[in-house]
Formats: structure tokens, C-alpha cells, sequence
């Protein structure tokens, strides 16, 4: 009997459907709130308290997770410790006005207050749904992150909303000589070769897999967070992530100990 092979295009896949669920479910509840007068819609119980209480699908965000989160040393498009208890994992269009949000506005206080402190480590994701323009762009980003100037090419990106022809080569070299991108041929080459469009893809597959259908899309400790939500909403999705993370541990540590 042969056996069995598990690899992760294939454990993505299997939880795809219900990421996709649980993601429509969220925006319905969060919907549901504001139209009921009730703000996120979502209970008032503090984050750790939230975390705690009983959720069937948590073997599902556990699985999430795991599949989603690299934690690879020197990511140039990601930001935080590796160990950190929290990942956050972002699927993100260049030409998205809500991920331009994200990033001018909640992202900067995540890693002020998150990020620096050892909490949240952020995992950026290229998912162009917006053509070639979006794709021009998502090659450009991972070809500024080859020297390492990833994330204040991304930046200058997110800066304002830009489309179309702002997102043309010429422009792209341009935002990367200002985010400090030092070899620009270099930048032209890599962002015209073939790695750089297997690394976008790989990330575009990924998100597909799970069922991400729109962006700005979010993986927070393994739950999906949809949409340019404000700054509480991430605050409570990382206090309950890590306080599911710290049970975990204290589980682990008495099974240990055979208490």
C-alpha cells in the first residue's frame, strides 16, 4: 500500500473552502453589527477573554496557521522575529485603495506597538487581481525587497493610489530610486525575469488555494480578518492569537511536567 502524501499545496487546499467560509461569515457578522447599531458586531469581552472561550473551528485556524506561515529568516517581505507568537499574513493589490489604507494608516501602529516590542510579525503576500498593471508592480516589489528596500518601495507604492500608466515601468523605477533601491538596472532586470514572476505566483496560488478572493485579505494567527478593518479589530485578532498561543504553551509545559 502506498502511502499517503501530505504537501502543503495540498493541506491548502483542503482548508481552503472553509477559510472561504469562515471569511464570508466574518464580513456577513460585521455587517450584521453595523447595521444593528452594534459597531464590529462582534462581543465585548476583552481579547484574552475571547481568546480563551471555546471556538470549534480553532483546529482549523491552527491548520492555517501552520500552512501560512513561512517565518523564514532574512524574508525581505516580511517584518518581526521569526518566533514571534502572532503572524499576521497579507494579500495585497498595488492598485487596492483599501490596502493603501491599511498600510498609510493601521499598518504603521501595528508595528510601533507590536512589531517592535517582539508580539507580531507580518508576512506581506503579492496578490495582483487587478491585471498586468498589478502584476508590473508586484514583480517590482519583490525585485526592491532583492536589495532590501522592500518595504519602503512598498510604501512609496501605497503612498497614494496609483493605476494604470502610474504603475508603468518607468514610473516603478522612479518609486524605487526614491525608496533607496540603489542598482536600478539591476531593479529592471530582476523585476523582467523569471524569478520574480514565480515568486508572485507562488503567492498568487497560495492565496487561491485558500480561498482569498479579494484584498486586502488577512490571516491573523490562523483566523481570517477581511478588508481594510480598523485598528481595534486587529488589536483584538492579535490579543486573542496571542493568548490562544500562550494556552497552548502552559498546555504543553504541564503536559510536560505531568501535572
Amino acid at each position: 500500500m502506498s502511502a499517503r502524501i501530505s504537501t502543503p499545496s495540498r493541506r491548502l487546499a483542503a482548508i481552503g473552502a472553509v477559510l472561504a467560509l469562515v471569511v464570508a461569515l466574518v464580513a456577513a457578522g460585521i455587517a450584521i453589527g453595523k447595521s444593528a447599531g452594534g459597531g464590529s458586531g462582534k462581543p465585548k469581552a476583552s481579547g484574552d477573554d475571547a481568546a480563551l472561550t471555546y471556538d470549534p473551528q480553532q483546529p482549523t485556524y491552527d491548520q492555517l496557521e501552520k500552512a501560512t506561515s513561512r517565518r523564514t529568516d532574512g524574508d525581505p517581505l516580511a517584518i518581526g522575529r521569526t518566533d514571534a507568537p502572532v503572524v499576521l499574513v497579507e494579500y495585497a493589490d498595488y492598485q487596492c485603495s483599501y490596502c493603501g489604507r491599511f498600510t498609510r494608516e493601521t499598518q504603521p501602529e501595528l508595528i510601533k506597538k507590536y512589531v517592535d516590542e517582539g508580539t507580531l510579525r507580518v508576512e506581506f503576500r503579492n496578490f495582483p487581481i487587478f491585471g498586468k498593471d498589478s502584476e508590473r508592480a508586484a514583480r517590482a516589489s519583490w525585485s526592491a525587497g532583492r536589495q532590501g528596500r522592500f518595504w519602503q518601495f512598498h510604501d512609496e507604492v501605497f503612498a497614494k493610489l496609483r493605476k494604470g500608466d502610474a504603475l508603468a515601468e518607468d514610473k516603478l523605477a522612479e518609486l524605487a530610486e526614491k525608496a533607496g533601491v540603489k542598482d536600478l538596472d539591476r531593479f529592471r532586470a530582476d523585476m523582467n525575469g523569471s524569478d520574480a514572476a514565480a515568486a508572485v505566483k507562488k503567492d498568487q496560488e497560495e492565496g487561491y488555494s485558500l480561498g482569498v478572493q479579494s484584498t486586502p485579505t488577512f490571516i491573523v494567527g490562523g483566523r481570517p480578518l477581511a478588508g481594510a478593518q480598523p485598528l481595534k479589530e486587529f488589536e483584538a485578532a492579535i490579543a486573542r492569537a496571542k493568548a490562544v498561543r500562550a494556552a497552548k504553551a502552559g498546555d504543553s509545559a504541564a503536559q510536560k511536567s505531568g501535572k
